[in-house]
């Protein structure tokens, strides 16, 4: 009866993911013309390069020398101010389109998470409670592993989108030329040798869920967007794209998959995969209008299989199992019009429009 079990659990996890999505689509994405999360962001175009000495085996995608146009978006967690204690990310496509793209990552700042399975993620969406600024209190004090990855992940005093280190914590097929099967992490961080900014320690559990603007805050509602805008006008941004690949294993330890364990990186070092230049800011309804999303990867470097919600994979496959919210936003936007940008003068502390 085991094969029984094993299959109502992949049910339950195809109907974790379809029900949820289902649920942003429809209280959110359609009427708000809202993502999921970060709404708050700034998008760039550029090009990217594949490493010319490449470390990791050999792939059919990831060929050496290999140039790919690329659109990246940065952003800011949850809410529509700058100056919050936030986690921060960016996304990239392997194209100059809005959706449409061989290869796209979503990476979050900080090398831990916030939550490790589809069931603790379901958790941390319905004990969030914000009000005004304040939220997860329940999440973190039920869930004290979240609430240290909360604390690593934050950049409240960021100084730029460029300076911080970005990581796609949840690992992926990476299937070469010579068919082992392997995993792998990515990260993208400053071409630059420059030390990562809005680094917090010693931060207390209350400061975790106050993520309110500070009392006497001077930076403006939008001065990372700002800074980056000008920051590519003046002479671009360059980063670096890297890999940790490690050989599956017949009798691998499930803890490899686990988004609050990174892997050793004596062992698994990162390693060149490319850079990109970014020279271009896009708009903000082309910013607005970009998707990006796991769906948009060769099979050979795709989401692993998950088999159950309780599964470090069940992450990455609800990721892939959300275009229908996807979809839902961007024909919202095309039936009622884009979202106006984030004003300057609005109310502070908030996560939506016209709060």
């Amino acid at each position: 009866m085991l094969w029984f079990g094993a299959v109502i659990d992949k049910l339950v996890l195809w109907w974790y993911a379809r029900l949820f999505s289902f649920l942003i689509a429809v209280f959110l994405s359609f009427p708000k013309r809202q993502r999921m999360s970060h709404n708050n962001g700034i998008g760039g175009e550029g090009w990217l390069k594949i490493t010319e000495e490449p470390e990791f085996p050999e792939h059919d995608f990831f060929e050496k020398g290999a140039v790919f146009p690329v659109r990246i978006r940065h952003a800011s967690a949850t809410f529509l101010d700058d100056a919050m204690n936030c986690i921060r990310s960016i996304s990239i496509k392997f194209a100059h389109n809005r959706y449409k793209s061989p290869f796209d990552l979503e990476m979050n700042t900080g090398e831990t998470s916030l939550f490790w399975s589809a069931a603790s993620f379901m958790q941390f969406a319905k004990k969030r409670n914000e009000k005004w600024g304040v939220e997860y209190v329940e999440y973190n004090r039920h869930y004290p592993e979240g609430l240290e990855g909360a604390k690593k992940a934050v950049r409240r005093h960021a100084t730029s989108f460029y300076n911080l280190h970005y990581y796609a914590k949840t690992p992926f097929l990476f299937m070469g030329k010579d068919k082992i099967k392997r995993y792998a992490k990515y990260r993208i961080i400053p071409l630059e040798d420059v030390k990562e900014s809005g680094l917090e320690y010693n931060i207390s559990d209350w400061d975790m869920s106050n993520q309110r603007v500070l009392p006497h805050e001077k930076r403006g509602r939008n001065f990372l967007k700002y800074e980056y805008e000008d920051r590519i006008k003046r002479h671009g941004a360059s980063y670096r794209l890297q890999i940790q690949v490690r050989t599956a294993s017949d009798d691998e330890d499930p803890e490899i998959f686990n988004n609050m364990v990174p892997w050793n990186e004596q062992i698994y070092p990162w390693m060149e995969l490319a850079t990109f230049h970014i020279d271009k800011v896009l708009d903000w309804k082309e910013s607005t209008l970009s998707v990006f999303s796991l769906n948009n990867m060769p099979k050979s470097l795709g989401v692993l299989p998950a088999k159950s919600i309780f599964d470090y994979n069940s992450l990455n496959y609800m990721r892939k199992h959300s275009e229908l919210a996807r979809k839902a936003r961007i024909l919202s936007l095309k039936i009622f019009g884009m979202v106006p940008p984030i004003p300057d003068n609005d109310n502070r502390n908030y996560s939506e429009w016209g709060a």
